[in-house]
């Protein structure tokens, strides 16, 4: 049931891939909620998804973007005023890529290389999009800019590797321009720190299935679905979350602030 709580509302969608997504299941909960929307990804990953199909099922057409390079971004940001007919009131930046994951190089050995381009497509990335929107003033007064992290960024997950960096800066950006666009436009900026999800991308670390399972044990409402995740998100965009920003926000079933769980003690006693 969406309420409404979107109606009216515009925004840009960054990173659907495929079903198992969150942008994904965001997008549609955004529509359902009254919403309308442009998705975009990188040009690579719309010919590997399936971005067309939920292109259809939210009436919003797909506008590929590099967010590493500023010209597609800008492109991406005045073709979108230009689709809505007016300024833009949400983003969604589910965005995230490590190559020396993809590698299987340990943290203690990086390609420091591809390091640089991890932490340009995961973290500087919302700086960009952030930039973009800033110098073009396309966000309207009390707009809102939401973006995926995870608990990672504090706490040391050793097959997260170098992630865990990318998103610690993902979570600094926010805070910073946060401030800044806080003050010049109202425009709140958060992270959502989101439980391990069964996504294409997250799939790739090493472990996952562990990470998964730990979490399940250690959290008390269980770990929170794509789904559970795209309600939030809608309420970040929302009107009624107006005073919310540089916040990283834990959306994780509890885990966050879980010392040991019995079902972890009894697993652990066995």
């Amino acid at each position: 049931m969406g309420h409404n709580l979107l109606q009216g509302k515009k925004g840009i969608i960054f990173g659907a891939l495929d079903e198992k997504s969150i942008a994904w299941r965001t997008a549609l909960k955004c529509h359902e909620a009254g919403a309308q929307l442009v998705l975009t990804n990188a040009p690579v990953a719309l010919r590997m998804g399936e971005i067309n199909e939920l292109a259809q099922a939210v009436n919003a057409p797909v506008i590929g973007a590099d967010v590493t390079n500023m010209d597609d971004l800008k492109n991406l940001f005045e073709s979108s005023v230009a689709h809505f007919g007016g300024k833009i009131d949400f983003i969604l930046h589910s965005i995230g890529m490590s190559i020396n994951v993809r590698k299987g190089k340990s943290y203690t050995e990086l390609d420091y290389g591809f390091n640089q381009k991890t932490l340009d497509i995961s973290a500087m990335s919302l700086h960009r999009v952030l930039r973009t929107a800033w110098d073009l003033d396309a966000l309207n007064e009390w707009g809102s800019v939401v973006a995926l992290s995870y608990i990672a960024a504090q706490r040391v997950f050793p097959h997260y590797s170098e992630m865990a960096d990318a998103k610690a800066l993902l979570e600094s950006v926010t805070r910073s321009f946060g401030y800044h666009y806080g003050i010049k436009k109202k425009v709140r900026v958060n992270t959502i720190s989101q439980s391990p999800t069964r996504t294409t991308a997250g799939s790739g670390v090493k472990g996952f299935d562990g990470f998964i399972n730990y979490a399940e044990k250690m959290s008390p409402l269980g770990n929170a679905s794509s789904d559970d995740c795209a309600n939030y998100c809608v309420s970040l965009f929302s009107d009624l979350t107006r005073m919310v920003t540089m916040q990283n926000l834990f959306h994780d079933g509890g885990f966050s602030f879980m010392g040991v769980t019995q079902e972890v003690l009894n697993d652990m006693e066995k």
